[in-house]
């Protein structure tokens, strides 16, 4: 027992004390662009092949009297390099936002998306959808899970269970800011959901969470509230109920970030390379449990971001999108990870 417990206690100081990894861009290709606006989406490795999901639609948000906004659309390859349509996801009177993709316990491709209601143009709800598939080609129909006013950003299996952090506000408006909860949540199927405890993070926003080689959980947490928009990083022992939060330095939309086998950390999302609200990039770099540095701008600007993570043969695969050239449109980086 002493020796685990040094063993561990030496893996924690390993990685709190790690040298950044340093990042260095192998080739960026624009591998889809068939809608007006194409965004918001997720890649993984499954059964030998590359998937990607997005959202399609007319523009960022669902415009007056556009019914048929918010489509799903899920893209395969063998490659990498050449895509086919292989999915198109749609729920009549819903716009879904912002896929991502797992594996699920028992092996099948889950999609996790928001489902915003806008009737009018105006908003009017949500309520989180999620999706299963045993190939990557037939997907069941979108199935509503939680509660209205929640928004299940991202999802990380661990050991049976499902993880994911949910932000709540007014089911019937639009919660923004010091108004909007934030809820870690698990399930072992991906459809029934129980609350683990409430992060208490003021103007907490969108969430990913992975897991750390010693078994702890770790957030990057976008915010949005009335103290800043500076993003979190949270650190989380079993069983994930005491959490300590740490300010990034950096303001981070659209958040991610993957565990190397090596125990780096690479996160990306939205950044500011202009100062606050200006010129915005789709920004990639090393993250700590307390800090986390955009070293890396993607080709993008403007509408952008959102990266999405696959580690594959020593390579870090990162979807995005961007609209700094011509329309927004999905683009796929390689990026070589040196330690």
């Amino acid at each position: 027992m002493i020796r685990t417990a040094l063993l561990m206690s030496a893996l924690c100081l390993s990685i709190a004390a790690a040298a950044p990894p340093q990042l260095e861009l192998i080739s960026v290709d624009r591998i889809w662009d068939k809608a007006p606006h194409s965004a918001f989406g997720d890649i993984i490795r499954f059964d030998g092949k590359w998937f990607c999901v997005f959202r399609e639609a007319g523009s960022h948000v669902t415009a007056p009297g556009r019914m048929d906004d918010g489509k799903l659309r899920v893209i395969v390859s063998k490659d990498g390099s050449h895509w086919a349509s292989t999915a198109v996801i749609a729920e009549p009177g819903i716009d879904l936002r912002d896929p991502h993709l797992s594996i699920t316990a028992d092996g099948r491709l889950m999609i996790v998306a928001g489902g915003s209601e806008y009737p009018d143009g105006q908003y009017r709800g949500r309520q989180p959808r999620v999706i299963f598939s045993s190939n990557g080609t037939d997907w069941g129909a979108p199935r509503r899970v939680l509660e209205q006013g929640h928004w299940l950003w991202r999802v990380t299996w661990h050991e049976g269970r499902a993880y994911g952090v949910s932000k709540y506000g007014q089911p019937t408006k639009e919660p923004t800011g010091d108004w909007r909860r934030v809820d870690l949540v698990t399930s072992t199927d991906g459809v029934r959901w129980t609350k683990i405890v409430e992060l208490k993070v003021l103007g907490g926003d969108e969430t990913t969470v992975r897991f750390l080689p010693d078994g702890r959980m770790a957030a990057l947490m976008r915010r949005t509230g009335s103290d800043g928009d500076e993003a979190v990083i949270g650190v989380a022992s079993p069983p994930f109920t005491e959490w300590r939060w740490s300010k990034s330095a950096q303001f981070v939309g659209g958040p991610n970030f993957i565990v190397l086998p090596s125990g780096a950390i690479v996160a990306g999302g939205r950044f500011f390379s202009g100062g606050p609200r200006l010129k915005p990039r789709t920004a990639i770099g090393p993250m700590t449990l307390d800090s986390y540095e955009p070293v890396l701008m993607l080709p993008s600007a403007g509408d952008s971001s959102y990266p999405g993570f696959a580690w594959h043969d020593g390579v870090l695969w990162t979807m995005y999108y961007s609209s700094h050239d011509s329309k927004t449109a999905i683009y796929l980086a390689k990026i070589r990870v040196k330690p």
